[in-house]
């Protein structure tokens, strides 16, 4: 049996996973969708669905702009993907199988996201779910604020 890195392991699990989503709903099963689940699955940051748009494009994958979105509902369906909405209109996107639950600090002005994970925040979610005897099934924590001294638009502010 070859022996197969984390990230390569991963990728085959989602790849199965999305067949079978595709297999149960009764919707195609075609090379775009994959090409764009192996893309998202590559990265390693947030994304748009233009901006993984133009990189396919780009890459000479052979995609159309409706076919990126509507993959991507699907991605987001069967949980391989996860949509944030962090105070724009515009929605992001990020890998989520195989991955740590993690929270986000965003910058108002850049936009730009990091990633975070605290242990506390899990002793948090127990302990509320414990006290008003509520299952917690997931949560999403976001902190807004501003990039301290390296963010783009505070640079441009100050030249």
């Amino acid at each position: 049996m070859p022996e197969y890195t984390n990230k390569e392991r991963i990728v085959k699990e989602v790849l199965n996973i999305f067949s079978s989503h595709l297999e149960t709903n009764n919707l195609r099963k075609t090379p775009e969708r994959f090409a764009i689940l192996e893309e998202i699955y590559s990265r390693d940051d947030h994304f748009d669905a233009e901006a993984l748009y133009i990189h396919m494009k780009n890459q000479n994958y052979r995609v159309s702009r409706a076919t990126v979105y509507n993959t991507l509902e699907l991605l987001v369906t069967c949980d391989l993907v996860k949509k944030h909405q962090f105070g724009k209109n515009l929605a992001q996107y990020e890998k989520s199988y195989g991955y740590k639950q993690h929270d986000h600090l965003i910058c108002v002005d850049c936009g730009k996201v990091l990633e975070f994970c605290d242990p506390r925040i899990q002793q948090i979610k127990t302990m509320m779910g414990e006290l008003l005897k509520f299952k917690v099934t997931h949560h999403s924590l976001n902190l807004y604020g501003q990039c301290d001294g390296a963010c783009p638009k505070t640079v441009q502010k100050l030249n």
